[in-house]
Parts: structure tokens; sequence; C-alpha cells
């Protein structure tokens, strides 16, 4: 058994972005919407695709924004984009597969919590993540867990993140806290720029073990003594920074392996919906039907 995880914030963000704006029949705006639709349509006609969830940020913000202002939030997300969120989750619904909607944590979170609870089930062979997010890489489980590039067609397993990124998954916080990751506003360490980050992190594994003095580093990297300064001034940040970029994997998940397993779109809701929005060619295109 595969299961497919989905974030539903990715795609909405790909389609919007991705394909001509498109309005319902009242003027508003429904393109990301349709384009997510399209994409999980595209899924379950593929044999492979059984099990299935997708998880969103109904909320913007989460903790992390208490712990650090300056964390993404949402500020810079279109209008248009921004109320099509709700729609989206009812169109996952209408489809007959299972929705999470984050609050007060990330759709990340949820992703990582649920791909390290389903790993448990004997049955599960393989779990994808379908998303490109860098911070989900952490989870990546030498081709158990895998991370999908739905834009790409590319997957990214164990070595995969490795050759990517320079260093293995669970390096990835320490990873994001030392280069910092723009697009959810973690700035990073001052002069620590990938390359430096992967270097020194693909030998001693986390921040917390890289020595204090750079004359203590047992590898060469260019500019040493200026990162080693650098770094002494900002381990707070640094710890801070790595705590952002860190997924909780506590999230509570209700559902079972068995819950995920797609049985068809609903059809009391799917075609109307489809309707309401202007997309009634989308309303037959399920191919099961519950």
């Amino acid at each position: 058994m595969k299961i497919h995880l989905i974030d539903g914030t990715y795609e909405l963000f790909r389609s919007h972005f991705g394909q001509p704006p498109r309005n319902t029949p009242e003027g508003r705006p429904i393109g990301a919407v349709r384009g997510l639709i399209q994409t999980l349509l595209s899924m379950l006609n593929r044999s492979e695709v059984t099990h299935v969830a997708v998880a969103f940020d109904t909320e913007i913000k989460s903790f992390r924004n208490e712990l650090y202002p300056q964390y993404k939030d949402g500020s810079d997300t279109p209008d248009e984009l921004k109320e099509q969120f709700p729609v989206a989750e009812q169109a996952v619904e209408a489809l007959g597969i299972v929705k999470w909607s984050a609050i007060n944590f990330e759709a990340d979170d949820i992703l990582a919590s649920a791909a390290v609870s389903f790993l448990a089930d004997e049955e599960v062979e393989q779990i994808i993540i379908c998303s490109p997010d860098k911070d989900l890489s952490q989870v990546v489980k030498g081709n158990e867990i895998v991370c999908f590039d739905s834009r790409k067609g590319m997957y990214l397993d164990a070595s995969g993140v490795v050759d990517k990124f320079g260093v293995p998954p669970k390096s990835i916080p320490d990873y994001l806290g030392l280069a910092g990751d723009s697009a959810d506003g973690i700035p990073g360490v001052p002069r620590w720029g990938i390359k430096a980050s992967s270097t020194l992190l693909y030998r001693y594994k986390h921040i917390e073990n890289i020595p204090t003095r750079h004359e203590l580093w047992d590898i060469k990297v260019r500019g040493a003594a200026g990162l080693s300064k650098s770094l002494e001034n900002h381990r707070k940040e640094a710890k801070l920074y790595k705590m952002l970029a860190s997924l909780r994997l506590d999230v509570p998940i209700e559902e079972t392996t068995s819950d995920l397993q797609w049985k068809g779109a609903i059809k009391s809701t799917f075609p109307k919906l489809c309707e309401n929005l202007g997309i009634d060619r989308l309303s037959t295109q399920p191919y099961m039907w519950r």
C-alpha cells in the first residue's frame, strides 16, 4: 500500500500563479480551486493512488509567529487566492478525499506527523509527500517516506536529499537555521550560505555539534574564522531559526490508513459544487462514485 499526502496549500498557489484567471458565474475567482481539482482528478486516475489525504493551511499564521513575529504571515498572499481556500476544502471533501485543516500548526506539520504515524502500519509500503517544500525533506526516510515534486515529476528519497542539499534529512532544520529560508521568513546566520552550512553540517550533523572555535573544526571551510565568529555571536538566533524550521511530529491524526482509502467522489455534492463554480466539465471526471 502506498499513501499519498498532498500539500493542498502548495497546489493552490501553483494553480493560482500557473494558470489564467477564472471566475465563477457570480464573478468570484476560482482558478486556483479549478487547478487543484484537476490535479487531484489526474492523481486519482493513476492505479497506484489508492490512499490519499490533503492538508491545508486554514489559518496562515501558526505558533511559529508567536516565537518569531517576522515568520511568514500570509501578508503577501493575494486576496483573490485567500478567498479560495474555504472552497478548496469543500472541493476536496466533495471528491471524497480526507481533508486536514491546519489551525495553529501548519499544513507541513500535519503532513509530517501523518507520514511518521502511518509508516508504523505494516501494510504501508511507501508514503509519498506531494510537495516540493524543502522543510518536508526532513522527514524523508530511506525510500519509505519520500517527497514528490509534481511540477518537475521528481521523487526525493534520503540519498536524493543529500544530493540536493548536501546534508541528510535529519540535518535539514539545522541547514535552514544556518542558511535561512526566505520563503518562511527565516533570515539565517550572517555569512552562512548554503555551501558553508552543508559542508559543516555534513560533518557535524547539528548546529549544537559544531565546535565553538574554528581551530577545532577538522574540515577546511573558506572563511572559517569569520563563519565561526558569526555563529558564536548568533548561537541564540540559530537555535530559534532551527526551531522554526523543525516540523512538529505530534499533531494528532485521528484517521487510520483504511480511512484514507479513496472510495469515490460524493455523488450528492461534487457535481453540484462544480455547477455552482462554473466548471461543469469536471463534474463527470471522477471514475468512481459513492
